[in-house]
């Protein structure tokens, strides 16, 4: 009776078998999807679980090797992710290290990509009640010839209150205001503040839309995850978050922020541009405004960035 190992040794290994008629060097080879819990600290100090999806790549250099070891990086993925550390630059950099290590001969570059949803409470404009939100996160690292590099990548949700819309409303509500209260006569407070109260007299409202940004940011050389941190800053910026726990007074908060924070998307990329910029802790950033218009079946679109040389650009997001 053989043993494991023996075994072991007699199983055939065709990712070995050269083919010359196929021969040349591959940018990446991996795994993508694969399914592994994540700790994760958004930078409140409170460590959650995530189900995270993970790829996992290593480029190959040989032209005449078939194949990479797919079952060593998945080994590594299961035991530097699925411990109880918490996502970290160290450990990242140590796991995609111990990619290299694992093809030596094989590999001289890593890449690593981690998307899952982080859950955050936010408090209520008004009522003092709250509710989660869920942001979608991605971490691509990658350790090569030129070094280690990460990025965080995330989405912000808010609210667009179109400039152009509100101005053409207040001028038909003047209008209709020169209509009902003649201009030769005396003005009755309390009629003026019904009318104000009325659909008759505010004939016309702007038009708002749900509106997304897709932010990716370069974090610079030691500089930990701060999720929390980030979407702050931008929400901040625009002014108009979406909500979670709404009574009455949050919505009539929330009514009074659109109307405070009126955009266009070009507004609102510059709005997180000027944002980011001040931060410290960000090496380059690149931002993707979508606002989902009510008016149109089209959506409107800007990109920025930090404008580093050789930086992210304003490609697509």
């Amino acid at each position: 009776m053989h043993s494991h190992e023996n075994t072991a040794r007699l199983m055939p290994d065709v990712a070995h078998q050269a083919q010359p008629h196929l021969a040349g060097a591959l940018d990446w080879v991996g795994m993508d999807g694969i399914e592994v819990p994540v700790r994760f600290d958004a930078g409140d100090g409170e460590v959650q679980r995530a189900s995270a999806q993970v790829g996992a790549f290593v480029n190959l250099t040989r032209p005449d090797q078939r194949g990479i070891h797919m079952s060593r990086l998945y080994l590594l993925v299961d035991r530097h992710l699925g411990g109880s550390e918490p996502l970290g630059a160290k450990g990242l950099e140590a796991l995609l290290q111990a990619f290299l290590e694992s093809h030596k001969d094989l590999s001289d570059h890593a890449r690593l990509s981690i998307r899952f949803d982080a859950l955050v409470r936010r408090a209520a404009l008004r009522s003092g009640n709250s509710g989660w939100r869920s942001y979608p996160v991605s971490v691509e690292a990658s350790l090569g010839p030129d070094g280690f590099g990460l990025e965080l990548g995330t989405e912000v949700v808010y609210s667009s209150t179109c400039p152009a819309s509100a101005a053409l409303s207040r001028q038909l509500i003047q209008e209709r205001f020169t209509q009902d209260f003649a201009a030769d006569q005396p003005i009755d407070h309390a009629a003026v503040m019904a009318w104000l109260g009325s659909e008759q007299g505010i004939v016309a409202t702007p038009h708002a839309q749900r509106s997304v940004a897709r932010l990716l940011v370069r974090l610079n050389d030691g500089v930990s995850f701060d999720l929390l941190g980030t979407l702050d800053r931008v929400e901040g910026a625009l002014g108009t978050p979406v909500q979670t726990a709404v009574k009455r007074e949050d919505e009539q908060a929330f009514a009074l922020a659109n109307g405070g924070n009126l955009m266009f998307c070009e507004d609102a990329a510059r709005r997180i541009q000027r944002a980011l910029e001040s931060d410290e802790r960000l090496a380059d950033f690149h931002v993707r405004v979508e606002h989902q218009e009510s008016l149109h079946p089209h959506d409107a679109v800007a990109y920025a960035s930090k404008g580093v040389p050789g930086g992210f650009g304003s490609g697509p997001l």
